[in-house]
């Protein structure tokens, strides 16, 4: 892409909206724009990156055994006042009536909805188990919006829906789903920290959220510095049962907020960590609370109903967008983790117009696209700070300067977006370095 031509409103300075670095980060690097109070248009750059955690996500998740569908966003209310949460769920649900004065609402998560397609399809035990998801937008009329898309109105949801046979059968999809959550983190270059949590309206029997250390998190963690100082991804690669995984985790001290037990704190002494957190994952084990609640069964081996054991695994697609930057930032703007980057390389022509220049350029240009690096190519008529500032802003990874002098002695320079390293290279040896 050429930047010339590609839409990127930055900005040169901090909104005076933006309480937090995600929300002035995103607003100034022009990867959105509010269209009312928590309501965010995605514009190019951002939904770039958008695209990229969604797709880490659905990989992951189709690893794990999950197959995905994709249900409306507006849902009868009649399924919610069957299970029992349309006068419980509040004010944060957003309730309209259609032409025909038909109770609706806009959907904040979809239990109910997806109880109903496997009670209208699902009649044996020979049938399950049976692991569906989706990934869309859903809406969550909070009281006050507030840092930008961390805590929005609009979002992008993945939620996966899982129903089994038996008790035991579903805590093993659960420890499963919750591997699958800290691959998933791992490939974005983030840590999960896994909490024991609340169920809140979801409702159930247990529940994990995975939280991302930040200071403007809005959940206090308290741990045991052990679980910080663990590796992740040497833990789930030791050993292919899941349960093992999660019991060498979950043995850890960890919880969030109210579920904080100050005489399991006090034992730790001086291992007690406490700090604040993004949640980015939630998933929840709840039995048979739909199921029973909407008189979903099967027939089991015995030809007796069956109520499925279920749960139900979100993750936060847009926010994690917002946790990744509070995660990777400096005083210059984004750093992005190369799996998760807008475009995997940037070249920066010093001279536009130089016929030297724009010669290598274009050369480095082609060669990358046909890498499928997808470069960005800043070929405007601006001052270099001008393009240094943006690139940065922008946190392109790799950055390649071309100018006057450099083409002449025949290198470029090489920079490192993450520390800052710059050498002198030839454009040959840049290329192999990013193609290899």
């Amino acid at each position: 892409m050429r930047m010339s031509r590609f839409f990127l409103p930055t900005l040169k300075e901090d909104p005076s909206e933006a309480q937090i670095v995600s929300h002035r980060l995103m607003l100034r690097a022009g990867m959105i724009r509010q269209s009312s109070a928590g309501i965010y248009s995605w514009l190019p750059l951002g939904l770039r990156v958008l695209r990229k955690v969604e797709a880490i996500v659905r990989e992951e998740q189709d690893a794990a055994g999950c197959q995905e569908l994709l249900m409306p966003t507006i849902q009868p209310a009649e399924l919610w006042q069957e299970s029992g949460r349309y006068d419980d769920y509040g004010a944060e649900m957003l309730r309209i009536r259609d032409r025909h004065d038909r109770d609706m609402l806009y959907g904040p998560t979809n239990e109910e909805m997806v109880t109903d397609i496997v009670r209208a399809h699902i009649r044996s035990y020979k049938d399950l188990p049976k692991n569906l998801y989706h990934i869309q937008w859903k809406f969550r009329d909070e009281v006050r919006p507030r840092f930008g898309i961390m805590r929005g109105r609009e979002f992008l949801m993945k939620d996966a829906y899982s129903f089994d046979l038996t008790f035991e059968a579903s805590r093993a999809t659960y420890n499963r789903m919750f591997v699958a959550y800290l691959r998933t983190f791992n490939r974005m270059g983030l840590t999960g920290i896994p909490v024991a949590a609340n169920t809140g309206p979801i409702g159930g029997d247990l529940s994990h959220e995975f939280l991302i250390l930040a200071d403007t998190g809005e959940s206090e963690i308290a741990c045991d510095k052990e679980l910080l100082d663990t590796d992740f991804l040497k833990l789930i690669n030791s050993s292919d049962d899941v349960s093992t995984v999660v019991n060498n985790l979950t043995h850890y001290y960890a919880a969030a907020d109210e579920k904080r037990n100050p005489n399991d704190e006090y034992d730790l002494g001086d291992n007690l960590v406490v700090k604040r957190g993004i949640e980015v994952g939630h998933i929840f084990h709840f039995g048979t609370k739909y199921s029973k609640a909407m008189n979903a069964t099967v027939a089991g081996p015995d030809g007796e109903a069956v109520f499925p054991q279920m749960g139900s695994y979100g993750i936060g697609v847009s926010r994690l967008v917002g946790g990744l930057i509070e995660a990777f930032h400096d005083e210059n703007g984004i750093v992005w983790p190369e799996a998760v980057a807008p475009f995997g390389a940037g070249i920066i022509n010093l001279k536009t117009g130089d016929e030297a220049c724009d010669a290598v350029c274009a050369d480095l240009y082609a060669k990358l696209q046909a890498a499928g690096r997808d470069p960005i190519y800043d070929d405007r008529d601006e001052r270099a700070g001008a393009k240094f500032a943006d690139m940065d802003l922008i946190g392109i990874p790799w950055q390649i300067v071309v100018g006057p002098r450099g083409v002449k002695n025949g290198v470029v320079e090489f920079k490192n977006r993450a520390t800052g390293e710059r050498e002198e290279i030839s454009a040959d040896a840049a290329l192999a370095r990013l193609t290899a």
